[in-house]
């Protein structure tokens, strides 16, 4: 069985989201893709198999499987696009169906998913502090005008903004915390934003019920950050741009785009390159 390495979301080239790609005539067991996403280390590993619908998708951590991985099916998207062709693939996973758009030139990949339908909702007062305590802040550290939110674009994340980016350079929290209260509460992740500009945001994304600390992209939190942010009307429909992975020397590209029907999906794009 083939493993393929590509990293997702790169700019220039260079960063990105690494994520493990398997194509398969047919799925291996859950145990079985559970160890290799253990082996491959990287925060998900894509397993994908070919029906008459489409393909069969699923994602797995180094600990456990998760809904949705949207870097892994950027990634995913270029592997098809290299081994089958440019064009559209349905993906069909255990929440719902997807699609992404890919296609390869020179070397570099280009893909482009379609999320799963949005929802969002505020977070209540004791989650904020206690995820305000994981990770050091105080409330005035928050940026009042983008309220702490619950979201979903095919995974759940929390959603906490912070008022300089100094405060989101200085994110930290302990693994072991962490995992604990995303599990308890149902998370994916924990994404923390700074809005530089009405489309410009930086992130970082805390990732340790997958036993990742952080990501240096997050496609899906990307997803539920725009469904988000349109269905709160916050933004209007249009595009964004999120710039992760900065404060891990690993800078990544993110590219989200928007209609104004609440509640559907969003569109996430970025580059790809093969790593050796």
């Amino acid at each position: 069985m083939q493993i393929r390495r590509i990293s997702a979301f790169t700019e220039n080239g260079a960063g990105g989201n690494p994520a493990g790609v398997v194509l398969a005539d047919s799925l291996p067991s859950a145990s079985e893709m559970q160890r290799i996403a253990t082996e491959v280390g990287y925060s998900e590993t894509v397993f994908a198999a070919p029906t008459a619908e489409g393909l069969t998708t699923r994602y797995f951590s180094p600990e456990a499987e998760v809904p949705f991985c949207g870097h892994a099916t950027v990634a995913l998207g270029a592997v098809l696009a290299a081994e089958k062709g440019s064009g559209r693939y349905r993906l069909l996973l255990q929440t719902g169906e997807i699609e992404v758009e890919a296609s390869v030139q020179n070397g570099t990949g280009h893909a482009t998913l379609r999320s799963l339908p949005t929802n969002s909702r505020p977070a209540d007062d004791m989650l904020i502090s206690e995820a305000l305590h994981l990770f050091g802040y105080a409330r005035q550290d928050l940026d009042p005008s983008l309220p702490a939110m619950l979201m979903n674009a095919g995974a759940s994340h929390l959603f906490l903004a912070m008022n300089s980016r100094t405060k989101l350079a200085n994110m930290r929290y302990g693994l072991d915390a962490g995992r604990s209260f995303m599990q308890q509460h149902g998370l994916v992740t924990i994404m923390l934003v700074y809005r530089e500009t009405e489309r410009l945001f930086h992130a970082r994304n805390a990732f340790a019920s997958g036993g990742v600390l952080e990501d240096p992209a997050t496609g899906a939190a990307a997803a539920a950050l725009a469904g988000m942010l349109r269905d709160q009307k916050i933004l209007l429909p249009g595009d964004m741009t999120i710039l992760q992975g900065e404060d891990m020397d690993r800078p990544s590209r993110i590219f989200v785009r928007f209609d104004e029907v609440e509640g559907s999906p969003v569109f996430v794009s970025g580059n790809t390159a093969n790593i050796v």
